[in-house]
């Protein structure tokens, strides 16, 4: 398999409709929200937890390609792992409750085992320095936390449950109750009616060079951008799609041109009775609020495009 040689950044825009793309379990799992300017936020966390889960369910089992970080998962066995195929012989790995590199050797090959058998160690990186030490890998890819295009505002829900939840409860009757109400228990749900969001990648070639990112991972990586949403369905989160995926490849490890240069060239603007709008704040008219991803117009700039850089549109 071939590391990864060149340099990427990428655009990718996402959105909801009626859901909760992602609750701030700080504020009662409301919609995470930039204050100052009531646009929606996606942590970068949030993003990479769906890549893993995708990863995870159509590679489960395929050698080099387990998932480090996953729910109820004991990470410290994990890193045991490392200790017992760089000490086949040490019995005392198997029961050890702390476990050190004896050598810088050992300290990297424990870790090239982390990086080989799971992909998002090599992907995003991982600090493994607790109990059974296999120290810190930095990821050649990296994601900002996502923000939508214009502000949203979340909406709390009412919800009611026909069922009791003990049979004390359901002997309970006020009088002169309707009986369809008895054992109605009350609930909140949040949702953004509607949010087209934005997030920016980072795939550095030098930092592959040092996981072995290949480009087989860079090809996973774009398709659970593209279809981890259509694996990831609740009634938390509503209807979540990924809409665009924009990549800039570099001609060579070490990139071509400023990454902010290059996401400057993806803009969006909306639509509303036929013409298009910035949203860069130069409009001060009022627009109905969006509700459909045709409501926006993504444009992609080509010309003058910085030598070395190749624009590739996935979505």
């Amino acid at each position: 398999m071939t590391v990864l040689a060149n340099r990427y950044e990428f655009v990718f825009l996402f959105d909801v409709t009626n859901g909760n793309p992602n609750g701030d379990p700080d504020a009662g799992n409301l919609p995470r929200l930039d204050p100052e300017t009531n646009h929606g936020l996606v942590t970068d966390v949030c993003l990479k937890r769906k890549i893993r889960n995708f990863v995870g369910m159509f590679h489960d089992g395929d050698p080099g390609m387990n998932i480090y970080v996953q729910e109820g998962a004991i990470l410290n066995e994990k890193h045991r792992q490392a200790y017992k195929a760089v000490r086949p012989d040490d019995k005392t790995v198997e029961s050890a409750k702390k476990l050190s590199p004896k050598t810088d050797a050992e300290e990297k090959a424990v870790r090239q085992f982390m990086c080989d058998n799971f992909f998002d160690v090599r992907t995003f990186g991982a600090v493994m320095g607790t109990g059974i030490n296999c120290g810190q890998v930095r990821g050649p890819v990296q994601l900002n936390f996502a923000q939508s295009v214009e502000p949203v505002l979340p909406l709390e829900i009412s919800i009611t449950r026909m069922a009791a939840t003990t049979e004390g409860e359901a002997k309970e009757k006020k009088e002169g109750e309707d009986e369809r109400r008895e054992n109605r228990t009350m609930g909140r749900k949040h949702i953004i009616p509607y949010g087209l969001y934005r997030a920016h990648g980072y795939v550095s070639a030098k930092l592959a060079e040092k996981t072995g990112f290949t480009e087989d991972d860079l090809e996973r990586l774009w398709t659970a951008l593209e279809q981890m949403f259509d694996h990831d369905r609740s009634a938390a989160r509503g209807e979540m799609g990924s809409r665009r995926l924009i990549l800039f490849k570099h001609a060579c490890a070490l990139g071509n041109a400023p990454a902010p240069k290059l996401f400057d060239r993806v803009t969006v603007s909306r639509r509303f009775e036929g013409e298009e709008y910035p949203l860069d704040g130069s409009y001060r008219g009022n627009l109905p609020p969006a509700r459909r991803f045709s409501d926006y117009a993504v444009h992609v700039r080509r010309d003058g495009l910085e030598s070395g850089v190749e624009i590739l549109e996935r979505l």
